[in-house]
Parts: C-alpha cells; structure tokens; sequence
C-alpha cells in the first residue's frame, strides 16, 4: 500500500526530510524544487512506512488504497512525475549501495557555522503570516535568539487566518505549526501594533538587533479598464477577506444579489472565490467561514461564475489538483465557453496526456458555445462555473452599479461581447505597499534588497512575498526565510548589526503605550 501526496500539499518539504527511502520529489536541493504544483511520491520506491503522512503539516499524504473517489487521480499524478523525469530508476534496490541503509547518502554539508560563542540575538519580526513564522522557526530552533513577533491585525496568522478558502481546513491547519511558536518562553507576540502608525520603523530597529519585514503582499492588481471602480466591482482579496472575517473588511463589503458573476482570471484564488460562490452554504456552516459571510451566501442569486482567462487551457494560472478538485464539488457543473476554435484543439491534444497537462483536465468537461444575452442556466437548480479562455475585458459598464463586463472575442467571433453580470472580482494577483521607513520598488512591489538584507539600511532585512513579489505557496516561504535568515547570521557574525539602543522591557513598555 503506497502514499500519494494530494491537493493540500503546502510543499515545504516536511515530508523529505522524514523519508527513509528518499522516494519524495522535488526535493529542496533539486533544480525543480519550488517550481513544480506540488510534491510527489514515487509508487515503486515507496515502502509504505507512513513517516511522510505523520509529518505533512496540511494532511496532504495519504495511502493510495484510502483515497477517495475523487483523490483517486492523484496517485496517478504522483506516479506520471517520475515517467521521464530523470529521477533514479524506481523499484526494490534503486539507489541502494548494499548498505544497511535503503539507499545512498549524499555526504553531510553544513550550509551555515555559527562560532561557538555566538551571542544571542535580539530579533523582531514584523507579520505573522508563514514567511514570518519559518523565520522565527529557523531562528528559535538553531541559535539562542530571542523573538519579538508583531502583527498590526488583532489575531496572528497572516494568510493562513485571512487567505486561505474556509473550505482548504487542512491547509489552514498549517497554522497549528506555527502557532506553538507563539507560546514559546523566547518569543514576544504584540497583536495590533502597526510599524508606521503606533511605534516608527526606526524605534522599532533601536530595541532590536535585527528586524525581519514578512508583510507579504497587502493589496491587489488592478485591470487599468474603464469602470473598474463601479460599485460592483471588488478585488478577489476584499472578498477573500470578507468570507475569511478580516477585521478590516466590513460585512455588508459583499452584495450576492446577482445571478451572475464575472471573475477576472483563473488562477488558484479565482477558483477558491468562483467555488465559494457556488458552494452549499450547508456545506460551509461547519468550517470557519465568517457567520456575516454564510448568511449573505445564503441569501445569494448567483447561479453562474464566469472565470475569464485571456491565454488558452493550457495555460490556465491555477494549479492542476485545484482545478481536479473543482471537478468534483457536488452540484455545481463546469462548462468551458467554446467561442474559439483554439480552445476545442487545445484540450483534444491534451487529452491523451491527462493530468500531465492543465488543458487534458477538461477533456471530460462540457463545452458550448454560451448565449451570454440569457439569463444563466441552472438545470434542477444547480449552479455552473463557465470557464471562457482567450478573452480579456475591455470595460465594465453600468448606471451608478456594475451591469455588464465587456470582453473580447475569440477567433472567428464578431466583434465584442457583453456580458451581464452584478459582481465582478479581479483575481489577477496581489501586489505589496510601501513599508513605512524602508525603501520600495514600485514595479516590482518589493521592498529592494540583496539576499533578504535591505538595501541601504544595515540591520533590516525582508522575507516571502515583500522580499520576491507574490509568488510561490506556503511551502516556498521555508526556503526564502532559510535565505533571510543566513544572511541575517552572517552580518551578526561580521559584526554589521548596529547595536540597539533600548532593551526588551523597553519595548513591551514602548508598545504598550503606543496602542
């Protein structure tokens, strides 16, 4: 009975470093590790031990005779990875060296040496999102530093509170992990200070030695089309936060009295906020949802979400296990708008690879060209998501409220379409702010630096998404905080950290005031 690694995967490589037989891939120190959707178990390596699902933080791992009906296509995923990819032969003896172990040992590396004496570090980190917590677990677990956490937000979490579909609890579950940092005896947790409005970047550097930026990436990409500011018209993070209760987003933020609604884009989160809308709400009342959030889903007249992608299939911006998942949510029908001839041709020459290619996952799904001057059609009062490939809008139209989105056609199509739509959210990605006190990028939305060490200001340094740009899941984070953190020690050790000014207790006393 072997493991398969299913769709909550998180990729941070837990699960690597617990394997006996070495049979997980990518691992960190391969080339593909970080790009590929999600990690993979290879079927003839695998000795059924179980280690990897004891220690996936996310519940991602389970054996391939236990999967679901609808899980059961992973194992096939998991097994598609290693057909030419260049890994080590699979089966009873591969990489073995006839040792007493079951494979090969690479020999041991060292990739950071503190000196014997090191000093401890006094290190604040600015947001308590995963970029954040991985370097507070690298600095707690491998030097003697002390830890002060600060979240500008009432609760800790970061993305993992306020990101992630309350229907993915076993990606939020990731948060326990972190959590035990929290209460550990070196830490410092400060909820509902904000660097820039209570305490200045500057007073925050004076108490510490070190301070780590983890803000992530606060607001949204606009599309830069008329009548994108309609009433009607919301950032798919607003209404990510709306359902996830973000204390800075307002219950009534969301009005579901259309029937449909118009998503801009068709990567991960555009499909967690298209699967939201046409979910069961009885289906959500047992998750944490946000109670202002279930009752307007209840009250909801939305039948259809249309997902507007302008390249083709193939290159839809979700990951392949989302879009297998959203195949199978009871009640809910997926359609794929065939206006363009391009579209049928790419999914039929994707089929015979399945899942190995994005486009092949909707060989099984409907398509038709959609009348978008009718209302949305719900056969036996199910609800449908229509995914339309190669359009873009052009414009949002509407008297005082959003009434249509014009979009473009595809090949073969006359002209321009519009369509009727009361809500339209754009899910084309998120985009970081200027940080108070600290330099910015305005193109890339990053804070500039140089291995995680802020440019022009010693002593400051950024992780995750303010560091590289919104990219990555939760997993990459483990890497990018690694980087961070090796950087930070290595100034401490050159003696390049300016030295604090003001102690802890002066600090807890700095913000107790200043809240």
């Amino acid at each position: 009975m072997t493991f398969a690694i299913t769709q909550n995967c998180c990729t941070d490589a837990a699960c690597v470093a617990v394997c006996p037989v070495n049979c997980i891939h990518p691992t960190p120190g391969e080339r593909d590790f970080g790009t590929t959707e999600t990690l993979y178990i290879d079927p003839g390596a695998c000795i059924d031990c179980g280690a990897c699902a004891d220690a996936c933080p996310v519940d991602a791992v389970h054996p391939v005779a236990e999967l679901t009906p609808a899980q059961q296509p992973y194992a096939g995923i998991n097994a598609a990875y290693f057909e030419g990819t260049g890994q080590p032969a699979s089966g009873a003896g591969a990489g073995v060296d006839h040792g007493p172990n079951f494979h090969a040992w690479g020999a041991p590396s060292f990739d950071r040496v503190l000196p014997s004496d090191f000093a401890p570090l006094r290190v604040a980190i600015v947001g308590t999102g995963p970029a954040g917590m991985y370097a507070a677990e690298d600095l707690l677990l491998h030097t003697r530093s002390e830890v002060t956490l600060v979240d500008r937000l009432p609760a800790p979490g970061g993305l993992i509170r306020y990101g992630v579909a309350p229907d993915h609890p076993a990606t939020k579950r990731i948060g326990e992990t972190f959590a035990r940092f929290h209460t550990h005896p070196r830490v410092r947790l400060h909820l509902g200070l904000d660097v820039g409005t209570h305490i200045t970047a500057d007073e925050l550097a004076a108490h510490h030695d070190a301070v780590i930026y983890a803000v992530g990436a606060a607001s949204d990409r606009r599309l830069g089309i008329p009548g994108e500011d309609l009433p009607g018209s919301i950032a798919a993070t607003t209404f990510v936060a709306w359902y996830n209760a973000h204390p800075e987003v307002a219950p009534d933020a969301v009005d579901l009295s259309s029937d449909r609604v118009v998503v801009v884009g068709n990567g991960n989160v555009a499909l967690d906020v298209a699967r939201i809308l046409v979910s069961d709400p009885d289906s959500l009342a047992g998750t944490a949802i946000a109670g202002h959030a279930l009752e307007e889903l209840r009250r909801s007249k939305v039948r259809e979400v249309v997902l507007l992608g302008r390249r083709g299939p193939e290159h839809a911006a979700c990951t392949g296990t989302e879009l297998l998942a959203l195949k199978n949510l009871p009640g809910v029908d997926l359609v794929v708008d065939d206006h363009d001839a391009r579209i049928g041709t790419a999914i039929d020459a994707a089929g015979a690879a399945g899942a190995a290619h994005k486009a092949g996952l909707f060989q099984d799904v409907p398509r038709e060209a959609v009348d978008w001057s009718a209302p949305p059609r719900a056969a036996g009062g199910r609800r449908r998501i229509v995914f339309r490939f190669h359009s873009e809008p052009l414009a949002l139209h509407g008297d005082g409220h959003l009434r249509a989105v014009r979009v473009t056609s595809g090949a073969g199509e006359a002209g321009e379409q519009e369509i009727p739509a009361g809500l339209a959210l754009r899910a084309i990605g998120y985009r970081g702010v200027p940080q108070a006190g600290l330099p910015f990028d305005e193109e890339s939305g990053t804070v500039p630096h140089e291995g995680g060490r802020v440019t022009g200001r010693p002593g400051t340094y950024v992780v995750g998404w303010i560091k590289r740009g919104p990219s990555g899941g939760i997993g990459t984070n483990r890497r990018c905080a690694a980087e961070t953190v090796g950087t930070l020690l290595a100034d401490a050790v050159a003696g390049r950290l300016p030295a604090p000014t003001g102690g802890a207790r002066a600090f807890r006393r700095l913000a107790r005031r200043r809240r």
